[in-house]
């Protein structure tokens, strides 16, 4: 029940976050480490990002524990890797690709690559304490603000997330199509494959 609110808050914070990618599909089956997994597919082919995507790819991300907090009034370890990929995505945007609007256009952690040494690639710090504590300050700041719409489209669209939970306890995975379905109040049929293997079940040739 966990997981498929958690997978459920990632796919409808995807579905109304304005600039997030289409889910494709949503399933609570267990693939490697993963408990569940919310699929999305971009629509055009990316080799370039916008804020305005990363910080959707935030709210996203922070979906499925903010689900988990509203539902359940606690948190779960599987939201472990939506946090440690949240946090790597908004380090990346305030200290490589200028997104910080309090910091600005500069890098910050020089990569030191001694490999003739043996070393390996670090990162060696070259800015001071004070823009230390400004860049930890900023990347809470996107992590938090990206936690907070979530909140508010789940709390908005509780009833969305409640049907979404079902389905998947259901039928265990729905495609993109199926969610827009559940959404827009419409019923979702999912017929057993194995009906069509059966002795005189019906055939189209």
């Amino acid at each position: 029940k966990i997981i498929s609110y958690h997978e459920a808050g990632h796919a409808l914070v995807a579905y109304y976050a304005k600039h997030a990618d289409p889910v494709h599909k949503i399933t609570i089956i267990p693939r490697g480490r993963a408990l569940g997994l919310t699929a999305q597919l971009p629509e055009d082919e990316k080799f370039n990002y916008s804020k305005s995507y990363l910080l959707a790819k935030l709210d996203v991300l922070m979906g499925g524990r903010c689900a988990e907090k509203l539902i359940f009034k606690d948190t779960s370890t599987g939201a472990g890797n939506d946090i440690a990929v949240a946090t790597d995505i908004a380090r990346k945007m305030v200290t490589e690709w200028g997104m910080c609007d309090k910091i600005g256009p500069l890098t910050f952690g020089k990569k030191s690559e001694e490999v003739f040494l043996g070393r390996e690639i670090s990162h060696s710090r070259d800015y001071s304490d004070q823009v230390s504590t400004t860049i930890d300050e900023n990347i809470t700041l996107f992590v938090k603000n990206a936690e907070k719409r979530a909140d508010d489209i789940l709390l908005k669209h509780s009833d969305n997330l409640h049907d979404i939970a079902k389905a998947l306890l259901e039928f265990e995975s729905i495609s993109g199509s199926d969610m827009e379905k559940i959404i827009k109040g419409e019923k979702i049929v999912k017929l057993d494959p194995l009906e069509d293997s059966k002795p005189g079940s019906r055939r189209s040739s």
